[in-house]
């Protein structure tokens, strides 16, 4: 199990904690009744654009293979309209308004860049170039670094194939 994933459990807890403080927080403020119609109007907005992110994203994927362009940017792009549109649609204040500032343009554009950027760094240079296009690489001008040379081969007995036995170690 990688590291990360034991905290998972206690993460989705503090969430639900966070959560309920925040509807009972509203509830007191505005009435239970409000809150309630706020929590549900926010899962109603996001069912609705659940349905519209996912068309828009599966149109844009679409659009880019089909003119031969890299659709990664494309894809990452329908990946946070549909995250937010989910924490929208889950029932929670918190939750609805983490995923309405992912439906936000600015907040977006930022949302997939750190998508996209994680996703370099975690598959390879090949795929990333597949899925986002050549890479922009910045150059740093100032000394040259000497560039390490290659070790030359050991040459034994002229070159010529020597017979012999491996023993690994510990075994006679």
């Amino acid at each position: 199990m990688r590291r990360g994933l034991r905290f998972v459990p206690l993460a989705l807890l503090l969430a639900v904690v966070v959560e309920l403080a925040v509807f009972v927080g509203v509830g007191r403020a505005f009435g239970f009744g409000a809150a309630v119609l706020l929590v549900f109007a926010a899962s109603l907005l996001g069912l609705v654009l659940l349905r519209r992110e996912g068309m828009r994203a599966w149109r844009g994927f679409r659009s880019a293979a089909t003119a031969g362009q890299p659709p990664g940017q494309q894809v990452t792009d329908g990946l946070v309209g549909l995250a937010g549109a989910l924490l929208l649609a889950v029932p929670g204040l918190v939750s609805g308004l983490i995923g309405l500032l992912l439906l936000v343009p600015p907040v977006r554009r930022l949302a997939r860049l750190g998508v996209q950027r994680t996703t370099e760094r975690r598959v390879s240079s090949m795929v990333a170039g597949d899925l986002f296009g050549p890479r922009t690489v910045r150059v740093r001008q100032g000394a040259p670094r000497p560039t390490p040379q290659p070790e030359q081969p050991v040459v034994v007995d002229g070159g010529r194939a020597i017979e012999g036995e491996i023993i690994e170690p510990g075994r006679h």
